[in-house]
């Protein structure tokens, strides 16, 4: 597996594997990889065939934390994730720095106007601006013909799609499912922050997940009604605080006036100082 630091050599390869026909897929992370990483890169060797080039970057992007987010204290561990991604069958770990990724006095970013507007837009304003403009960068730098990102971010997910439609990048987007701990809790970087006392807790979201799928598909309910359901069911754990519970339509985002088979739930809970996120379909 090659390291590469330098945008200009990695642009340099991308496009001379352009040239000579080599298919790349690419697994975007801000490192800190856990097994929900490591099966984006396996599902990317998939993509890519045993004579493409898998490609993974490393990068804790700025321009996507809010003032007070968790930027400077986010977890990175470099050598080990290095192993990982070699062990994983990556042919190339891309980790470029902030002086390379951002001028001084950079002023273009890009927005997407729609999907962005709720849920963690919402709650982190500017988030999806910075995730918009970083994936765009790294999609001209690295050249793929395929990008793999996780269902738990679902409306990150969503973001980069309408993206990639909507300004015409030749990139295949691919979603693959969400990995989970034997008691359901979602695997992300940031599980790392949780006490063993809150992690014990922060299950409460998966059992909220399949709380309002059994609850739905027994008979339609309001959406206010749900959302009510699960905030009594988050309120049982002493170190958890709903942020949102939101009822969508998974093709627009637009709020659901009805939870009802077909409809898609979102979460976004406190556990203690650590915030996590998770979605299902009803």
């Amino acid at each position: 597996m090659r390291v590469i630091a330098s945008v200009a050599v990695q642009q340099r390869l991308a496009r001379k594997w352009r040239a000579a026909g080599s298919k790349v897929a690419f697994v975007p992370t801000m490192g800190f990889l856990h097994d929900g990483h490591l099966s984006l890169i396996r599902r990317a060797r998939r993509a890519a065939g045993p004579k493409g080039i898998v490609v993974v970057s490393i990068y804790v992007n700025p321009t996507q934390f809010g003032p007070g987010e968790d930027f400077s204290k986010y977890p990175r561990d470099l050598p080990r994730d290095a192993a990982l991604c070699r062990a994983g069958g990556a042919d190339v770990l891309f980790t470029p720095a902030n002086t390379d990724m951002y001028a001084r006095d950079a002023s273009a970013y890009v927005s997407e106007e729609r999907l962005a507007q709720r849920m963690e837009g919402a709650s982190r304003p500017h988030h999806f601006r910075g995730v918009a403009t970083v994936v765009a960068k790294l999609f001209n730098l690295v050249l793929p013909d395929v990008a793999i990102f996780g269902a738990k971010d679902f409306q990150q997910a969503a973001l980069i799609q309408r993206m990639v439609r909507d300004l015409n990048f030749p990139v295949k987007i691919i979603v693959a499912p969400t990995v989970r701990a034997s008691d359901g809790l979602a695997l992300s970087s940031r599980n790392k922050y949780l006490s063993p006392e809150e992690r014990c807790q922060a299950p409460i979201l998966f059992l909220a997940l399949q709380t309002a799928q059994a609850a739905v598909a027994r008979r339609p309910l309001p959406r206010a009604a749900l959302q009510k359901k699960i905030q009594r069911l988050i309120a049982t754990q002493p170190a958890a605080r709903l942020d949102y519970a939101e009822i969508f339509d998974p093709a627009t985002l637009e709020p659901a006036p009805v939870a009802q088979p077909g409809a898609h739930l979102a979460l976004a809970v406190w556990i203690g100082r650590t915030r996590l996120i998770d979605n299902a379909p009803l």
